[in-house]
């Protein structure tokens, strides 16, 4: 590791990359994001690729967007991360590796073993861990990203952002990427799937809209700053407790936060 790269190393990550993708991971969600078809779907760039509920119903995954370079719409959700940043769920790593490219000191976490791979592979830095795993850090990360429906892992936000609010600086900024219809808030087991329709492991998966996350987000002491929608995506920018000033309710903002309609 040159001088310059470790000067960019994320607090408490001496040694992250590929010397450290043989950690712990959760056994059933691990092992469903670390075998086919989602190995080979981020080995080829594209899909089709889907989650699947017990039902049948089918979610469609934008394999191609993941394995891309960050879009406008990344850009700026980037544009607004505090301090170090950590990517949970980095798939293949493009905001990872957008990040980098600006000279910001960010971690991706994934337990796919592809996507770490791959991640590295683009020159980010990335751990093979659940994020409910022991991770360097703790308790100092500027900012925490949950793009791309990961608000989902584990099948319960709540347990989720109560694990982030310890991950994070107190006062620290979690950037989640909603459901574009605002009913939405769903909880359910799925398989992830190729268009074969051979289920693999099945593991707990969540859905939101904005709404349901800021009920979820001011039951477990968040506050809203910002929320706002751009090319089909919906964003909310949370604050972890600890942050001085008045807690939002769900549906507005605090004072230096804006309100923008979706």
């Amino acid at each position: 590791m040159s001088g310059a790269r470790a000067a960019n190393r994320p607090p408490g990550a001496a040694r992250i990359g590929r010397q450290r993708t043989t950690e712990r991971i959760v056994p059933s969600a691990g092992q469903a994001w670390s075998a086919d078809p989602y190995a080979d779907a981020l080995h080829t760039g594209r899909g089709p690729l889907f989650l699947r509920r017990t039902d049948g119903w089918l979610l469609p995954l934008d394999v191609e967007r993941w394995c891309a370079e960050a879009d406008a719409a990344d850009l700026q959700v980037l544009r607004r991360c505090e301090g170090t940043v950590l990517d949970v769920g980095c798939g293949p790593g493009r905001l990872v590796a957008a990040l980098g490219a600006e000279g910001r000191r960010a971690l991706g976490i994934d337990v796919s073993e592809a996507a770490v791979a791959h991640t590295v592979r683009r020159g980010g830095q990335a751990l093979l861990r659940s994020v409910f795993d022991p991770l360097p850090g703790t308790g100092r990360w500027g900012t925490a990203l949950l793009l791309d429906g990961n608000i989902g892992i584990g099948g319960d936000p709540g347990a989720l952002l109560e694990r982030l609010a310890r991950l994070l600086a107190p006062g620290g900024l979690t950037l989640v990427e909603t459901v574009p219809y605002p009913d939405v808030d769903e909880r359910a087991l799925v398989h992830v799937t190729d268009a074969h329709g051979a289920p693999g492991t099945p593991f707990p998966w969540a859905r939101l809209g904005t709404p349901a996350l800021l009920r979820c987000a001011w039951g477990a002491g968040w506050r809203a700053e910002d929320r706002w929608s751009t090319d089909g995506r919906s964003f909310v920018a949370l604050r972890a407790p600890g942050a001085t000033g008045a807690r939002a309710r769900p549906g507005g903002t605090t004072a230096g936060g804006t309100h923008r309609a979706g």
